[in-house]
């Protein structure tokens, strides 16, 4: 190579990772093909100020135990405007019966500690089984991960799971959840778009800023 040729190709070079790593612009969200407006919608819980994000899943979705990794990290890269909270689905059967486990779990401070195992057990291990599962086999499973088993088989079997769950349920159905995972930002948005894990969650943090611009 002619030596007059190589500070051009050293300097091509040099260029080369900022042009590969130039971000690429964020698509503008489309209302119908990325999401819905839920028609008088209305956040879950009272937001404190704060940008809420639900999450509806189901222990027993598989798709919900797939995306819980994805879920996982983009929680701990949020800022403190926004409030994630999981909400089980209750469409009926075996899907109460780990809602309330779920809360039960949420009574007795042990849902964060114990959230991604359920999944592990219904999904990897099958220590328990996706329809069917007594009270007392969920208890056992709690008692596994260093549940007090007598407060958790109280709390499962409990007035305060029931109402919780019966408010999730009337939740959902406002919020017109017809499968798992389902997120929704702030009660008036439900996101239906995405290719993948990381697209829904893009479509998300759209979503997310665009209601922090609308309370600024």
């Amino acid at each position: 190579m002619p030596s007059r040729l190589l500070p051009l190709l050293i300097t091509l070079l040099a260029l080369l990772p900022a042009t590969a790593l130039a971000a690429k612009p964020v698509p503008a969200l489309v209302e119908g093909k990325d999401y819905v407006v839920i028609p008088e919608g209305k956040p879950f819980a009272p937001l404190d100020g704060k940008v809420e994000v639900v999450e509806v899943f189901g222990y027993t979705c598989i798709h919900c135990a797939h995306l819980e990794p994805s879920i996982s990290q983009w929680k701990k890269k949020q800022p403190g405007y926004v409030r994630f909270t999981p909400v089980p689905a209750a469409f009926g059967g075996y899907w109460v019966a780990y809602a309330r486990a779920f809360y039960a779990a949420q009574l007795l401070g042990v849902q964060d500690s114990t959230h991604a195992a359920v999944f592990d057990a219904l999904h990897k291990t099958g220590s328990l089984p996706i329809q069917n599962a007594s009270p007392d086999e969920i208890t056992a499973f709690y008692a596994s991960q260093g549940v007090d088993a007598g407060r958790f088989s109280a709390a499962l079997r409990g007035a305060d799971v029931d109402q919780r769950v019966q408010k999730a349920r009337e939740w959902v159905q406002m919020a017109g959840v017809e499968g798992t995972p389902s997120i929704i930002v702030n009660g008036k948005y439900r996101v239906i778009g995405g290719r993948n894990h990381d697209d829904m969650l893009r479509i998300t943090d759209q979503l997310v800023a665009r209601e922090r611009r609308a309370r600024k």
